[in-house]
């Protein structure tokens, strides 16, 4: 017992050394985002494209990677049935910038078997803008084109009732179902928050991988976390459309490499401001356009990140059902994680 107890305390201590060994080497944080002109990044997107690769009429995108034997590894991923959501109540109130509260109307209906019955039923009335800084919901591949066109060469021609191709009920046809991985950023900083326009560079990836021993691999959802809602609490009026943390558009080879089948973010995803020269979201235009990849914005993660934590685990099963209508650009809904 006394030598497993030496044994123990060596390895805490070879622990603790390796941990500080990797945090020492770990990438700058820095709000000094690389510039690209347009042109520029014209041409990364071109590099960036999956157009074709899985047939020139696809409309799915980077999900075709969630393959069956995929979410049969995904399945694994559940040891306890902890779950937790991922997503924010829709407020009915918050205004402001790019923030649309959701109308919600409801109703009474009629008796449904005669005057006499004691039957009572009611129903809900919803109209939402969910796009935005605050709503947590899915932006399809529909959301974002580039000099006219969508992902794999559809034209970005919407009509009244949404877009004829790309739109978000070809996803939601089977919905999405996989590994997900939490690229918890301020834990591996030692820090509540990523400060507000901190750019997240591929070396922060890669130390992320290194530091945690799991490697992002094809179809898995990456969520990566900047403490937003750590910030928001702490500053009156913190608007993710004005200044955040986020990933910035040279990711974009490194999403493709390691076969990522979507992204999600507490914020949403781009470092704002995002260094593009006449370019708001490129990170949403190398996702849509380029690969073809849905994203998830304004999720709250601070839950999901005390679990994994406490649980010395950065994958769960990530399941997320969008609303089936032909021609959306995204959905609002409420992703699932399960440990």
């Amino acid at each position: 017992m006394r030598l497993l107890r030496q044994f123990t305390a060596a390895m805490c201590v070879l622990a603790v050394t390796s941990v500080t060994a990797i945090a020492q080497d770990l990438p700058a944080l820095s709000t000094d985002v690389p510039k690209m002109t347009t042109q520029q990044f014209d041409a990364l997107l071109q590099t960036l494209k999956r157009w074709g690769e899985f047939g020139a009429e696809d409309q799915v995108g980077a999900i075709n990677l969630i393959t069956a034997a995929k979410r049969v590894q995904a399945a694994k991923e559940v040891k306890s049935g902890v779950s937790v959501s991922l997503a924010n109540p829709i407020s009915k109130t918050a205004t402001g910038d790019f923030i649309v509260p959701l109308e919600h109307q409801t109703f009474v209906f009629p008796p449904l078997a005669g005057p006499d019955s004691p039957e009572m039923a009611a129903g809900d009335v919803f109209t939402i803008n969910y796009h935005g800084a605050l709503h947590s919901h899915m932006d399809g591949v529909a959301h974002f084109g580039w000099n006219g066109q969508l992902y794999n060469g559809f034209p970005f021609e919407p009509t009244d009732t949404g877009f004829p191709h790309v739109g978000l009920e070809h996803i939601a046809k089977k919905g999405i179902f996989t590994r997900g991985v939490l690229v918890d950023l301020p834990a591996l900083y030692g820090i509540a928050a990523l400060d507000p326009g901190t750019v997240i560079t591929i070396d922060h990836l890669n130390a992320w991988e290194k530091a945690t021993g799991v490697t992002v691999s094809a179809g898995d959802v990456v969520l990566v976390r900047t403490g937003r809602w750590t910030l928001a609490e702490k500053m009156g009026g913190f608007n993710p459309l004005e200044k955040t943390a986020g990933l910035h558009a040279s990711t974009g080879a490194w999403l493709k490499q390691r076969g990522v089948a979507a992204i999600g973010c507490d914020a949403i995803s781009d470092v704002v401001p995002g260094g593009v020269d006449g370019v708001f979201n490129p990170v949403h235009v190398i996702t849509n356009y380029a690969l073809g990849m849905p994203l998830f914005d304004h999720l709250q993660l601070d839950e999901l990140a005390t679990i994994a934590q406490s649980k010395g685990r950065h994958t769960f099963l990530f399941t997320a059902n969008p609303l089936h209508i032909e021609g959306a650009t995204g959905s609002p809904l409420s992703p699932v994680a399960v440990f």
